[in-house]
């Protein structure tokens, strides 16, 4: 017998490390991403590096472009790691996930209750497709 259900897409965590994402993500914030999902322009997306397939990447999905590929930028425009403004666009296959979630990383010393609870409200973000902000890295 066959079942007629469609797969389900699967979750997993991801960190992040370095500032190319700044101010949306900071190092050791930690990605709940969904494979397989549909990218949307804006989309924060995680991707091989093109050059260094073993090296998983984190940077924002700004537009498609011809062929199957897309552009994608980090969010920091003073961090000059790579995106496509260095490696070009980006092959559909490359992309593996987008990001759903971001919990925040407590910082050191987080010792008192005004802080704990400072971090827990604003330490678990929902990262949607942000057109707006895929307009302004094109822009620079």
């Amino acid at each position: 017998m066959v079942e007629n259900r469609r797969p389900r897409k699967q979750f997993g965590l991801v960190e992040v490390t370095g500032a190319s994402m700044v101010p949306t993500l900071l190092s050791g914030d930690q990605l709940l991403v969904r494979y397989g999902a549909r990218v949307r322009p804006g989309a924060v997306v995680v991707l091989r590096h093109p050059f260094q397939q073993d090296l998983l990447v984190v940077k924002r999905a700004a537009e498609r472009r011809p062929g199957g590929c897309w552009w994608v930028l980090g969010d920091n425009p003073y961090n000059e790691t790579g995106d496509s403004t260095v490696y070009g666009p980006v092959p559909d296959e490359l992309v593996l996930a987008t990001a759903v979630l971001r919990l925040r990383a407590r910082e050191e010393g987080q010792r008192s209750l005004r802080a704990w609870l400072s971090w827990a409200v604003s330490a678990l973000r929902p990262l949607r497709a942000d057109a707006s902000a895929s307009r302004r890295l094109r822009a620079r």
